[in-house]
């Protein structure tokens, strides 16, 4: 059967505020841009960008936030038919510093959590390559049990999983219940995309890459990506070994906010066109660097295609 949709991205789309100026915390923020925010929703427009249909499945407020995000994605070409409008829930916005390094952010969540059943249907998960969430989206409830029965359901179709394990303490009830809904999620053999901040934030503690790694084969998972900022990537693949490569130097670092985001929208762009591991690395690398030289997201007026092959 032909898959119709490349990625399925489920899970959390947001406004974010980024802070007009460079290097300062929130605490003295004077003022803030406003952005298209949410991981997977930087994903889908990515990708959607790289030339991949690309699906969102999200819920958002029936205000003018929630109409500034249909716009937005709309005018990149991303499917927003599974995009569900709440009339008694504000769209989720997160106010985030700008920075070179990991930004601080608080977040105000509303509706971004109320992904419901009825949203993802069986034809749908037929028809995707890859279904796409993260740990944000994963950290609330109903959209946790939703997006759980969902990738049982996709990885039984034959989908290919993947989830940034984008972990920060403040989203989550308990470290507890943040290993044991990742534990459930990695069952099904998922692409992992993790950074150092993360595991750091997740294990409370500084590990070594190998036990990081070590930690997520031994719940089931095939191939692990470990990002490290300045200091490039390393990915894991069970029972192979691990590829190492150094970041591409950026002059002037503009904004890291959803520089992450850039670098899986590569990689699972690579590795849709059925790449090797180091090539979609490559690619990856490479759309990051590209994210860096500018706040916000990827320039409207670049081929990315051209810069990235």
């Amino acid at each position: 059967m032909m898959k119709d949709i490349d990625i399925l991205c489920v899970g959390e789309v947001l406004v974010d505020f980024i802070g007009h100026q460079p290097g300062v915390q929130i605490n003295n923020t004077r003022d803030y841009h406003r952005y298209l925010g949410g991981s997977p929703t930087n994903v889908a427009m990515n990708s959607t960008r790289l030339g991949l249909k690309s699906v969102m499945v999200a819920t958002v407020g029936n205000d003018g936030f929630g109409e500034y995000i249909f716009e937005r994605l709309n005018a990149v070409g991303v499917n927003t038919n599974y995009i569900k409008q709440l009339d008694d829930k504000p769209t989720s916005v997160i106010f985030v510093s700008r920075t070179d390094g990991t930004p601080e952010f608080i977040p105000f969540r509303e509706a971004d959590c109320f992904i419901s059943n009825d949203q993802i249907t069986d034809a749908m998960l037929a028809e995707a390559k890859i279904f796409h969430t993260t740990c944000f989206a994963l950290s609330k409830q109903p959209a946790q049990t939703t997006i759980l029965q969902k990738a049982e359901a996709a990885f039984n179709a034959g989908c290919k999983l993947s989830i940034d394990v984008n972990y920060a303490k403040k989203l989550w009830s308990s470290q507890e219940e943040a290993f044991k809904v990742i534990k459930s999620y990695c069952k099904f053999n998922p692409l992992i995309k993790i950074s150092e901040d993360d595991m750091e934030r997740l294990f409370e503690k500084s590990l070594p890459h190998s036990e990081i790694f070590q930690f997520f084969h031994n719940q089931g998972v095939d191939v692990v990506c470990l990002t490290l900022g300045s200091k490039g990537v390393k990915l894991s693949q069970k029972g192979i070994g691990i590829i190492e490569m150094p970041a591409i130097k950026v002059e002037k670092i503009m904004d890291a906010t959803g520089a992450g985001d850039a670098f899986w929208s590569g990689f699972l762009f690579a590795y849709i066109k059925e790449n090797a591991m180091e090539d979609c690395l490559k690619v990856a690398l490479k759309l990051a660097a590209l994210k860096l030289q500018n706040v916000g997201r990827l320039p409207d007026n670049i081929n990315i295609l051209s810069e990235l092959l």
